[in-house]
């Protein structure tokens, strides 16, 4: 059984086709790339993933851990181990991020049949990964993302996803507007949470992020499908040719 199955996915906007019979399987412990053109659909795939309301899905099936992942709503499936990371992540006035990551970490606790932590639980977890992850406690007592840099607001999107353990981590365009030195801290904070229960899906323009992340797959998306797989060479080519001969 796989971790992640996606077979003959027709999805999209309204009356509009994105997603146009895609295949795609991740099994556990891999990291898996997604490159392609602007307009190819790799977007719309994460936010499907997750189950954002904007999309419709027309056919085809999402198997997650074996269960059909389109019946679940978007807060079960975060709570079932589906993380997105946003390419724009919002802001959240008037939330802290300190509140905001107990009460996201105590939902997947009560989901899961597990007790919630409380205070002092909490902020030892807390101050544990925050140090891990160089987050300061300036930038926790703040509004989620709120007067945040491009870097910052990446840096706790990284944060967030290492604090709540997802089983399965979907990275949309995570160095966009990251300038080198913010782009490998991001990447340290993801190499840390590689482990052989945890599937990463990763998708980017640029071969760069997989220079710090490296892939075990890449696949080429273009015009809502998988038009080729490979290893880490193909994103090399990539960045060589172009998308030209896939267009």
């Amino acid at each position: 059984m796989a971790f992640l199955e996606i077979k003959d996915l027709h999805a999209g906007i309204g009356e509009k086709e994105i997603i146009k019979g895609l295949n795609l399987t991740i099994e556990k412990g891999e990291v898996h790339a997604i490159m392609g053109p602007n307009g190819s659909g790799k977007s719309t795939l994460s936010n499907i993933i997750a189950g954002h309301p904007a999309y419709t899905v027309y056919g085809g099936s999402i198997l997650f851990k074996g269960k059909d992942l389109l019946s679940l709503s978007p807060d079960e499936r975060a709570n079932s181990g589906v993380f997105l990371a946003f390419q724009y992540p919002t802001e959240l006035p008037g939330v802290g991020t300190a509140l905001f990551l107990k009460t996201a970490l105590n939902a997947k606790r009560k989901f899961l049949g597990e007790k919630e932590l409380d205070a002092v639980q909490f902020m030892k977890r807390l101050k544990t990964r925050a140090t891990a992850l160089g987050i300061t406690d300036e930038m926790l007592k703040r509004p989620v993302n709120v007067g945040f840099s491009g870097g910052e607001k990446k840096k706790i999107e990284t944060f967030q996803m290492a604090f709540l353990e997802p089983d399965f981590c979907i990275l949309d365009e995570m160095d966009s507007g990251l300038d080198i030195d913010a782009l490998k801290v991001v990447s340290d904070g993801i190499n840390v949470m590689r482990e052989p229960h945890r599937s990463f899906l990763m998708i980017t323009h640029y071969q760069r992020l997989l220079n710090y992340i490296r892939p075990d797959v890449v696949h080429i998306m273009v015009d809502g499908r998988i038009v080729r797989s490979g290893d880490m060479s193909l994103a090399l080519y990539l960045e060589e040719k172009g998308y030209e001969d896939y267009r």
